[in-house]
């Protein structure tokens, strides 16, 4: 049952909902999709940053999380006792970071990527006195043009040296590629894999990640495990590549017309600082439920500009939902979000939000 109107007026705007039902049956979608494809699923918490989102992933299937940032990683571990496998997608470079990288092995199974021997002697240097090895993958660039080695052969140069090193173990092959890159996975993973075990070394994860087009991951049958992140809530950016409809959309902004000085035009109190600035290639900034005449061209820090092609039709008082841009970024704005269960709301921390590390 949807969310009542007299119950939307009980929540003090502008606010970030979480429809729980919606949530569920985007996670249960994805888990349905790679259970029948052998992939093992391993979701990306920046989007909801929440341990208790965490937990129903898990209990979908997921055989762990993805996390970003040291600090992403320890709120989340430290807000479940159902997270006990992390993987860390990012360079760890410094030595505050790495000692406490050190102390959050402690705690879970955990595993983190290198594309340079530079990255990878860090670790090395911090881990060689540790109780247990870290697992570390090489992170590899299939088109996206962001991190990771450009190369099977370089692929293949770096899993030696964390084969080699002290205090590591090789996990295998990460990748974040651009939407579409499938073939591309294919190809580079299938002949890294085949240069590392002609070494003697075991490759155990091939892992690859992305919502836009996650329902095609099963067309890069080399990996074995995916990092799925924005599909838990789905976005207006999701929307507009016809990954999801509207319908598919957990993650909303409550937002309250706070004025209205022209017949086509009303002002709202979700600006930047709640819609954030995130384009995504698109224009405007989000998509206001259920008038697809109005379009949000503008942005202050605290108010959000709605312009319509004909009289806008909105009074003082009233509420609108939005669909953001961009999820995951909005997540991180808010200290708490409002969960929608039912005809039942409820305040949640954002505990893996804002911090720097």
């Amino acid at each position: 049952m949807p969310l009542s109107d007299d119950r939307l007026r009980q929540i003090d705007t502008p606010s970030v909902l979480v429809d729980l039902d919606i949530a569920k049956a985007n996670i249960a979608r994805f888990q349905a999709y790679a259970d029948a494809h052998g992939l093992k699923v391993r979701p990306h918490i920046k989007t909801h940053k929440l341990p208790m989102m965490a937990e129903l992933q898990l209990a979908a299937g997921a055989v762990g999380i993805t996390c970003q940032k040291i600090s992403e990683a320890k709120a989340m571990v430290e807000g479940s006792a159902a997270i006990r496998d992390v993987l860390i997608t990012y360079n760890i470079v410094g030595e505050r970071k790495l000692q406490r990288l050190k102390t959050l092995a402690q705690k879970v199974a955990l595993s983190v990527v290198a594309d340079s021997t530079a990255v990878i002697d860090g670790l090395s240097s911090t881990f060689r006195t540790a109780d247990k090895p870290l697992s570390v993958l090489v992170e590899c660039n299939t088109g996206a043009n962001r991190c990771g080695v450009a190369s099977p052969s370089e692929a293949e140069a770096l899993a030696v040296h964390i084969d080699k090193a002290p205090g590591l173990i090789f996990g295998g092959f990460m990748t974040y590629p651009p939407a579409g890159g499938e073939a591309a996975v294919q190809a580079f993973m299938t002949e890294a894999k085949a240069r590392v075990e002609a070494r003697g070394i075991v490759v155990p994860v091939i892992t690859s990640g992305g919502t836009p087009t996650m329902m095609h991951a099963g067309d890069a049958p080399v990996t074995t495990e995916y990092r799925p992140g924005t599909y838990i809530y789905n976005d207006r950016s999701l929307v507009a590549r016809g990954a999801c409809g509207w319908e598919d959309c957990a993650l909303t902004v409550l937002a309250t017309v706070v004025s209205v000085p022209a017949e086509n035009r009303a002002i709202v109190d979700a600006g930047s600082k709640t819609l954030t600035s995130d384009l995504l290639g698109l224009s405007g900034y989000g998509h206001v439920l259920g008038r697809d005449d109005i379009a949000i061209d503008q942005l202050s820090e605290e108010h959000g500009r709605l312009v319509s092609t004909g009289p806008i039709n909105l009074k003082v008082g009233d509420r609108v939902r939005i669909v953001p841009n961009h999820a995951c970024v909005v997540t991180n704005m808010v200290d708490e979000v409002m969960v929608i269960d039912g005809d039942d709301i409820t305040a949640v921390p954002v505990a893996a939000r804002g911090r720097l590390t």
